[in-house]
C-alpha cells in the first residue's frame, strides 16, 4: 500500500471509529480535520479499501404460487369466501361474509355483522357446514381473518384445505368476485338500510331469488339449484 494511501486510510479509520458513515459524510469530516486531502483523493481511498457501506439487501418477498381458478366437477369440492363492507343510513359500518359453492355458483350464505373476527368466521362456517355439508377446500384471499392461527387451526382440525390466492390477484377468486358485484348492485347499492336486521332480511330474500330464480349464463342459463339437479 502506498504510504500516502496508508496515511489517508488511517485518517478515514480514525474519523469513522465505530460509526457507519456514507462516503459524502466521510469526505466532509476528513477534509475538516485533514484539510490537505482533496475530495477525489479521499473518495478513491474510501472506495479502494472497503470503507463503502454495504447496500442493505432487499428482503425477498415470498408469495404463494399461482393458484388459477378451476370450476369443480361436484358440489362441496371447493367453496369461495370473501368479505364486503357497507354502511347503514346513520353511517354505522358493517361487513358481510359471502360464501359460494364454485361448482354451481350457489350462494351458501351471507353473514352480516358490525365486526367479523376469525371466531365469527368460524362460527358462520360451522353453520354452513351443518346445512350444506363440509367442503374439501375453501378459497380465500390472504386477509388477516383467514391467515390467523385460530382459523388455520380450525381448517387443520376439520381437514379442509386452504386454497389461498396470490396477493393482488383477485382474478384467482373470480367466481366470488363476480358474485360480489351482483350482490352489491342488487342489494347493497340499491337499498337504504336502517338496521343490521334490514340488511339480513333483504339479503335472505335476495339469496332465495339468486339460487332458485335467476338464470346464470355460466351455468347455461340454469339457476344454481337447476344446475345442481341436472
Amino acid at each position: 500500500m502506498p504510504e500516502k494511501d496508508e496515511k489517508l486510510r488511517e485518517a478515514i479509520t480514525s474519523i469513522l471509529g465505530t460509526s457507519r458513515l456514507g462516503r459524502k459524510k466521510v469526505i466532509v469530516k476528513v477534509r475538516k480535520k485533514y484539510p490537505g486531502y482533496g475530495s477525489s483523493q479521499i473518495r478513491r481511498v474510501y472506495q479502494k479499501y472497503g470503507f463503502s457501506l454495504y447496500k442493505r439487501m432487499k428482503r425477498k418477498r415470498f408469495d404463494n404460487p399461482a393458484n388459477p381458478i378451476a370450476v369443480p366437477l361436484e358440489r362441496n369440492e371447493e367453496w369461495a369466501m370473501d368479505f364486503m363492507s357497507d354502511a347503514l343510513a346513520r353511517g354505522s359500518r358493517f361487513r358481510t361474509l359471502n360464501i359460494v359453492d364454485q361448482y354451481n355458483r350457489k350462494c351458501l350464505g351471507i353473514d352480516a355483522r358490525t365486526s367479523m373476527p376469525s371466531r365469527a368466521v368460524i362460527h358462520f362456517l360451522e353453520r354452513m357446514i351443518e346445512k350444506h355439508g363440509k367442503p374439501k377446500g375453501i378459497r380465500t384471499d390472504n386477509g388477516p381473518e383467514f391467515t390467523s392461527d385460530l382459523f388455520q387451526d380450525w381448517l387443520d382440525k376439520n381437514d379442509i384445505e386452504w386454497v389461498k390466492i396470490q396477493k393482488g390477484k383477485p382474478q384467482q377468486n373470480a367466481i366470488i368476485e363476480r358474485f360480489n358485484k351482483t350482490y352489491r348492485e342488487d342489494v347493497l347499492d340499491a337499498n337504504l338500510f336502517f338496521s343490521l336486521q334490514d340488511v339480513k332480511d333483504l339479503t335472505e330474500r335476495w339469496i332465495e331469488d339468486y339460487n332458485y330464480e335467476r338464470p346464470h349464463e355460466a351455468l347455461d342459463f340454469k339457476t344454481p339449484s337447476e344446475y345442481e339437479a341436472a
